[in-house]
Parts: C-alpha cells; structure tokens; sequence
C-alpha cells in the first residue's frame, strides 16, 4: 500500500508538532512555510548581535512537548535545552507593590499575608479549585477533538460543576479581597488572548498549569525550541519549505485534493491547515464559513517592541508584568474602545537574565509587549501611530524600571497589528486568533477536522483547544488522532 501524504499549511508551532506527529506515525508530511524561517508567531530575528524571539517566551508544561520525541523514540534534551525560570514572574505596581510568583507555596503565602493576611486561605482555596479545573478541562479534555455537540453535552456537567459560565475574575475574586491580588491572579488569560473579566473561568487552569509543571524558557530563545522541533521532523523523513505561500487548498468531491503554491499544485491525501482559521476558511478554501467566522470575537491585538541594551541589567526578572494604573477599565478599552488608551500594562521579556547567549557579550536583550485593540475594534493607522507609540513605552520603561535605558539603546525594532495583519494573515491583526469566551470554546471554536470536507483539517490556536503553547501543541495531539486513525 502506498504511503499516506500530508500537507500542513504553516510552520508555526502547532503546525511543526502535527507534523512530526504523522511523519511519526509513517505519514509523507511536508509543511509550507509563507515566510523565509519556521516558527510563525515564534519566529526569530536578528540585529546587530542580538536575538529576539518574536512572540512566545512562556513555555510551561514542558511533557506536551517532550512527547513529541518520545513517539519516534528519541530524546528531547538532544534537540533543545529547557532552562527552568525562577520567579516565574515578577508583577510590578506604580505604588511600589511587587509580588515574585513562583512554585514556593511558603514564599507566595508569606507575601499575600504581609499585603492581606486575609487572603491567605482564600488563594489556598482558589489554588484548590484551579486544580480542580485542570484536572477536568487540560487532562481530560485538552487534547480530545470537540468534532460533535453530544461530546459537549457529555463534558457539560463538569463544566457545570466549576461554574464555567463565570469569567476567571469573578472566580479570583470569589476567593481573594485585595485588589491586587486578583490582578496577580487573574492576568494570565491575557496570556492567551482572553479578557480576565469575561474570559470562562475554565482558563483559571493556566494558575495549575504553571504551579503542576513550572515555567521554562528553551537556551537559545524560543527559536531554538522551534528548530530543534525542524530538526526533529526532519531527521524523521519530513519536509519544511520555506518561501512557500500557499495560494489554495484545491477541493473535489468533498475532499481537499492538494495545495497549489507559486501556480503550482501539489497532491496529498489529506491537507492541515496552521494558518489563521479566517485566512484559510476564506482565501485558501473560498469558504463562507470565513465570513462567519470573521464575525466571532476574536483577541486582542498586541504591540511589541524588541531592544537591545549595552551592559547587563542584574535587577531584572525574567518575565516581568507591569501593571499601570488601571486594570478593569485598560482591558475594557483594549477589547472594546475604538482608540488607544493613554496608558498601558506591560509585559517585559529579560531573557538575558537566565541565558546570556542572546546578546553580545556584556549587553542584554529585551523585548516588552502591550495590549492594544484589535484592527476591527480600533481603526488605527499604526505606521503614522507606531513610532510614537513606541517611545512611549521606552520613556515609560526608562523612567520606572530600566534607568538610562535611552543613553544604551543598542537596537530596536517594533511590530504591530498591521504586522500581525500582512506577515501572519492575521484576521483583524489579532495575536490570539478567536477570543476564548466559552461560547467559542471547545465544540464552538472551529473544529479540528472539517465538517464538510472530510480530509481537511485545522490546528493552531483557532481550533481546540486555543492559544499559547500547551493549547496549540494540544490541538496538534486533538488533530493527528484524527488523520492518523480517521
């Protein structure tokens, strides 16, 4: 019998996990790549000495990786080197308050008592509970396609039983008072594209998640994760092809036949498609389910900068979180207000803290993002807005948290929703493709093999289970079940 072909459309990181998923499971896979180097939101550059990973920094649940090798019996730690990071995250006020959140139940405790003795027990309890979550929503149910209503009905009385139909805030502030410490424990949604206030209290697991299995960063930068993950598919049999932008997924008879890339149309039993869901619903399928899908909410939009900085900054954390002065209300303009608040939280990457291989020796590499509307929300020329926007947050940076940062500015580049737009076809710009509100979870987000074309399937953070790394190396597990046993 001949050997069984795939096309997967995009090397980003769910697209690079499916694959090695069926080059392992004896499955001709070749990926096509639109840009010049894998990764898609995970992709790398390059200035003057320094490298900056473009988008995910946080690696947490390191085993939904490692398994990827474990299929074809080899060896993660011989592709990529996990680098354990300790806070997991520092998280900064204006007034001064600073919390070190990390897997040190004694140390979190004693910091809640010193700022609200009160919620001592109360995040011991929402801790319980975000267990509780994990257990039912990421183990049993993060990686098992939602190709069918019933296999909702069956999850929902669980759903039920941890009031899924709450957003995460509401369920923090069941447990703990302090203002600020709902704030630490209810940002992380954003991790993932979701708005804390009305984003399913089902995304409280990501609280579990990080304690259960740490948080990491790949030695080299996300990058290296990314071409370990080549390599691997590579030493396997697959293929990778860069420059390669598909123009469509050609159809017959309710099956997808093959892409074309260039004019030029290659065959494949089955076709997987990591690309934007609107993207490939609308342009590469000709689909109007893209109009449909178009029209669901879908996640903010962020914009980055990347700088490199003379000399080393020793009282830096890793992954930093600065909250301004306002927390309801700056996320409410992000997901809803047509315009760009005046002020901004931020997240602040040092990687140079653990892995000094990313910068000239001496120097330091950064990269600091915020949370800004979304093209559909925000009708915002971000080439005339972006510079100055930009200056900003290095002023802002400059005058709290990295002094003279302006005086060893070595390099500095930026992204914005239009990047998000043009470079990753992303629909409206959004980093997180559609919004993780419950009605767009698990049976309600596009599923992971096609409804109407039974060998067409999506992966990524568009379909089950949703974004950041554990959700789209998840999805990859959800989709290969389904091409590999049908």
């Amino acid at each position: 019998m001949p050997e069984r072909t795939a096309a997967v459309i995009g090397a980003g990181l769910g697209g690079l996990a499916l694959a090695i998923r069926l080059q392992s499971a004896g499955i001709a896979t070749t990926v096509f790549e639109k840009r010049d180097k894998p990764g898609g939101r995970a992709y790398v550059y390059h200035d003057d000495g320094f490298i900056f990973d473009a988008g995910p920094t946080v690696i947490t649940d390191p085993d939904c990786l490692r398994k990827l090798w474990t299929l074809s019996g080899r060896r993660m730690e011989d592709y990529v080197t996990l680098l354990p990071v300790a806070p997991f995250y520092q998280l900064c006020w204006e007034d001064g308050f600073r919390f070190d959140y990390a897997d040190d139940q004694a140390a979190i405790d004693r910091q809640i008592a010193a700022k609200s003795p009160a919620d001592v027990d109360g995040y011991r309890r929402f801790l319980a509970y975000s267990r509780d979550v994990y257990a039912e929503g990421y183990e049993k149910l993060g990686t098992v396609p939602f190709l069918h209503f019933r296999s909702m009905i069956k999850a929902a009385p669980q759903l039920a039983r941890l009031q899924s139909w709450r957003s995460v805030y509401s369920m923090v502030a069941k447990f703990i008072k302090d203002d600020q410490l709902r704030q630490a424990f209810s940002f992380h949604t954003l991790l993932v594209g979701g708005n804390p206030f009305e984003t399913s209290s089902i995304y409280a697991l990501i609280h579990a998640l990080e304690r259960q299995g740490g948080v990491w960063f790949a030695k080299g930068g996300t990058g290296a994760l990314v071409a370990g993950m080549v390599r691997l598919l590579e030493d396997l049999g697959g293929r990778v092809v860069m420059n390669a932008e598909v123009d469509r997924i050609e159809t017959s008879g309710g099956q997808a036949t093959g892409v074309t890339v260039g004019g030029v149309t290659t065959a494949f039993d089955m076709v997987a498609s990591n690309a934007d869901v609107v993207h490939t619903y609308d342009k590469l399928l000709g689909d109007p389910k893209g109009r449909k899908l178009a029209a669901k909410r879908h996640s903010m939009s962020l914009f980055v900068v990347y700088f490199g900085l003379r000399g080393k900054r020793p009282d830096l954390k890793h992954h930093m979180v600065l909250f301004g002065p306002r927390y309801r209300e700056l996320i409410r303009d992000v997901f809803k207000t047509d315009g760009l608040a005046d002020d901004f939280s931020l997240y602040l990457h040092a990687p140079s803290v653990t892995d000094d291989s990313l910068a000239p020796e001496g120097d330091s590499a950064y990269y600091v993002l915020s949370p800004v509307p979304h093209l559909g929300t925000a009708d915002i020329d971000w080439d005339v807005a972006g510079p100055a926007y930009r200056d900003r947050i290095l002023d802002y940076l400059e005058a709290r948290y990295i002094p003279n940062l302006r005086r060893d500015l070595a390099t500095v580049r930026h992204f914005t929703p239009f990047d998000f737009r043009d470079q990753l076809n992303a629909h409206h710009g959004s980093a997180f493709s559609i919004e993780p509100i419950l009605t767009q979870s698990a049976w309600f987000r596009p599923h992971n093999r096609d409804d109407r074309l039974s060998n067409m399937y999506i992966v990524g953070a568009g379909t089950h289970p949703g974004a950041g790394i554990p959700g789209v190396v998840g999805s990859a597990e959800a989709t290969a079940g389904l091409m590999i046993h049908g």
